[in-house]
């Protein structure tokens, strides 16, 4: 007996979709056991890159992000939202000093926060239509529990770099709390031991963000495109930047000085930087690992 399609109402679509997404955790609590280990057995290769092929990656970044910008900012419209959040929080609950440390440490794990736009990338590359729920197809990935362990990585490390922000605070200007985010902006701008605050804390702050960038930067498109387990991926990163040590410097400062200029107009810029930044990256990738 023949069967007709017939055009779904967006309750049923969503709730096709929780489905599969319940089914891929449930995967995934079967994977995360054995995810330093992927099933393909093939080492990555990975290419010499050159200053261009950096621009080139970011130029794709920008056509990904011209043919998906709805999609993509409809997305990405959650960072800023959730940033100024978070400093609202902050400022209410008398953490006024860890504001800057939180939103910086987003650098940490953004390559997690890319997944849903490396795959979108992906799909477009493939010639696939894309639109904004393709981005959550990452939970049914052949490693989403190697996915998951770095990502678990990487938030550690956000933690580990709160935590050392917090001691640089108290070492410097004390462990009493500000009294008031203009009182906290005239200690660290005007006081020599604001000054050293900010010395330190951008020294300390360096070192997290070359080991987030150094363990991640093809990391997360890696295991998206291929089976190759937390140990692997982390691996052919740490190849990747060795291998391109000038090209990769020039990627972290591209990503750093963006992030910089997104975050200034009250987070809201991010909602274009993260996009064009994450599509990149997925093409970066694609021109470094063989």
């Amino acid at each position: 007996m023949p069967t007709q399609n017939q055009i779904r109402n967006p309750v049923e679509w969503a709730w096709e979709q929780l489905k599969h997404t319940g089914h891929a955790m449930e995967t995934t609590a079967h994977t995360v056991e054995g995810a330093w280990e992927g099933r393909d057995a093939a080492a990555p290769v990975v290419r010499r890159i050159h200053a261009a092929d950096i621009g080139d990656a970011l130029a794709r970044g920008v056509k990904d992000f011209a043919a998906c910008r709805t999609d993509v900012v409809f997305l990405c419209l959650i960072y800023p939202v959730a940033g100024l959040l978070i400093s609202r929080m902050a400022t209410a609950y008398g953490m006024v000093a860890l504001i800057f440390p939180l939103i910086s440490g987003f650098a940490l794990v953004g390559p997690l926060f890319g997944l849903g736009l490396y795959e979108m990338s992906r799909r477009r590359e493939r010639g696939i239509a894309t639109g904004w729920a393709d981005a959550f197809a990452v939970v049914r990935a052949p490693a989403i529990g190697a996915i998951v362990v770095l990502g678990a990585l990487l938030l550690a490390l956000l933690c580990l770099w709160l935590f050392a922000a917090h001691l640089i605070y108290i070492a410097t200007l004390g462990p009493e709390p500000p009294i008031s985010a203009t009182a906290f902006a005239r200690d660290v701008l005007t006081t020599p031991a604001g000054w050293t605050m900010i010395a330190v804390g951008c020294g300390v702050g360096f070192v997290f963000a070359l080991v987030a960038m150094v363990i991640s930067v093809v990391s997360f498109p890696l295991l998206l495109d291929r089976d190759v387990g937390v140990g692997t991926a982390i691996a052919t990163s740490i190849r990747a930047v060795r291998t391109n040590p000038g090209p990769m410097a020039m990627w972290g400062l591209i990503v750093a000085a963006a992030l910089v200029i997104g975050a200034i107009p009250l987070l809201v810029g991010l909602a274009i930087v993260l996009p064009v930044l994450g599509h990149a990256t997925w093409h970066l990738y694609r021109k470094v690992v063989g």
